[in-house]
């Protein structure tokens, strides 16, 4: 069964249920469409791509925000046979145009939003021979989706896809230098799609609350409500803790995917009383899934005491693992909040040293993982695939431990740990502390270069919106609950970025207070 199966199976069993809701409370925009809606345009649109030469071994960029013309674009491009690359729509026009040279796409799909942005570096895109645009408009050089989709044939597009052939090239956040070109079959999405419906027990009448970005493979979680036939709701401009809260009650919705900051940002508005969830109809709402990081315990225990009938769960998975789903917790195991879980169905994980063998329980070594959402490989990159990918084994430069029950905990990224006098100083430990203190909206903790103990610890702290928090607050706070070797030696206050998955931008960081990568 390839991915876009999913959309043909759910236009024959529900053809007039909704599939997709988008929403855009700013602008006060609704927008809805049914699973035969649906695969119909997406029909379409596959069938006009393959009229313009667009199929196998062909790609096509996708860049736009969160959107069901987003949504049917990616899953067209598939239809046709062609590989689906989305871009990150904060990308600069260099990242961009390093894509498109990796990539060599035939074809663009983007946003009208993006379009006189386009035009300026379009003639650097040399291989692309149809850009097509999304939205009302009409833009010189570029057809406009509307009107592919209306003049196109609804039949079937006549193309045989297996699970082992390519339909994706994702590039990741490009945090750590250049974005990497990760490339999936289908076997893989399907992987990350069954993973979710069975990690959190989709059912058919449930809803998803979708507010990360789409071109990330956090998509895994839609593709899990899609899988039973889910209505999976779309998020989008200007996203408050208020428009979260108010959509929950709206469209009803039984899952909800939180970042950090979204879940930060909630908590705050809460406890300050500037929203009054009693206002809001939320008892559909089941399960609030966490993800993209190492979760806070205190985090998790603030929204419990707040809606105490929300189940918690998160999981563990990277874009060469084609997204979530490898290692889940699950919402029975909320006694081990902290941990991201074991390793879920079709997934196994281990815990080496540099060597590549075992590490005893309790003690931290890399986290690699094996199963069947592991990427094809880095796209024109087979040193960095070698590298990365291990007699089947995916060495995913996070650091881990096993405890004596199998749960797995994150310790940190490879690259982030903090070597202080000799001392290992694992930065998420720190950060998880300093999280507790109840003036903290959110910190981030880097090592920056000491003569003497070579790195020391720094925290990059921001307040909560309107508290006035001192050095000295923190030195003893600190005092009181870390041991003195993991204390901050160096305390600055100021905003924490974030990426769109949110994740900490700690090359920022580093740049900034003294640490280049």
């Amino acid at each position: 069964m390839n991915i876009v199966d999913i959309v043909v199976k759910n236009a024959r069993m529900y053809p007039h249920d909704i599939a997709f809701v988008e929403v855009r409370p700013a602008t006060k925009v609704r927008k809805e469409i049914t699973w035969s809606q649906f695969n119909e345009r997406t029909d379409k649109l596959a069938n006009a791509l393959i009229h313009r030469g667009i199929g196998k071994g062909k790609k096509v960029l996708l860049l736009g925000r969160n959107s069901i013309n987003w949504l049917e674009a990616y899953f067209a491009v598939m239809k046709s046979g062609a590989w689906v690359a989305p871009l990150n729509y904060r990308f600069k026009d260099d990242d961009i145009e390093y894509c498109a040279n990796v990539a060599e796409p035939s074809a663009f799909i983007l946003d009208e939003e993006f379009a006189e942005r386009m035009n300026a570096i379009r003639s650097k895109l040399q291989t692309v021979k149809n850009f097509i645009c999304v939205g009302h408009g009409h833009h010189e050089g570029m057809e406009n989706m509307e009107d592919i989709v209306k003049k196109s044939s609804s039949e079937s597009p006549k193309v045989e896809l297996k699970d082992e052939e390519e339909c994706a090239l994702y590039f990741t956040s490009g945090t750590t230098g250049a974005p990497k070109p990760v490339l999936l079959v289908h076997k893989n999405l399907m992987c990350a799609a069954l993973a979710e419906a069975i990690n959190h027990y989709w059912k058919h009448n449930d809803s998803l609350l979708m507010i990360p970005p789409l071109y990330h493979l956090a998509i895994g979680h839609l593709l899990g409500c899609m899988i039973v036939g889910g209505r999976a709701v779309l998020l989008t401009e200007q996203v408050s803790p208020q428009y979260i809260i108010e959509t929950i009650s709206k469209e009803r919705i039984s899952v909800v995917f939180l970042l950090v900051p979204w879940a930060l940002d909630i908590l705050e508005v809460l406890d300050r009383g500037e929203l009054n969830k009693e206002d809001y109809g939320l008892s559909c709402w089941r399960l609030t899934h966490m993800g993209a990081q190492p979760i806070p315990p205190s985090l998790v225990q603030r929204l419990k005491r707040h809606f105490p009938q929300m189940q918690y769960d998160t999981n563990y998975g990277l874009s060469e693992s084609a997204g979530p789903g490898v290692i889940h917790l699950g919402i029975e195991n909320e006694r081990k909040v902290g941990a991201i879980g074991k390793p879920a169905l079709m997934w196994d994980a281990r815990i080496v040293n540099d060597e590549g063998e075992d590490v005893p329980r309790g003690e931290v070594g890399e986290l690699i993982v094996k199963g069947g959402g592991i990427m094809k490989e880095y796209y024109k990159n087979p040193e960095l695939t070698a590298k990365t990918i291990r007699n089947g084994w995916l060495y995913t430069g996070d650091l881990a431990k096993m405890d004596e029950e199998g749960f797995i905990y994150l310790v940190d990224r490879k690259k982030d740990l903090v070597i202080s006098g000799g001392e290992n100083v694992y930065p998420v430990e720190v950060e998880e502390i300093i999280q507790r203190h109840p003036k903290v909206h959110d910190v981030a903790v880097i090592g920056t270069p000491d003569e003497r103990l070579g790195e020391i610890v720094t925290a990059i702290i921001e307040p909560i919106n309107g508290e006035t928090l001192t050095e000295d607050e923190i030195i003893l706070f600190c005092e009181q609950n870390l041991p003195r070797y993991k204390r901050p030696r160096r305390i600055i206050f100021d905003h924490v970025p974030r990426s769109s998955t949110g994740k900490i931008e700690k090359p920022k960081l580093r740049q900034k207070y003294g640490k280049s990568e």
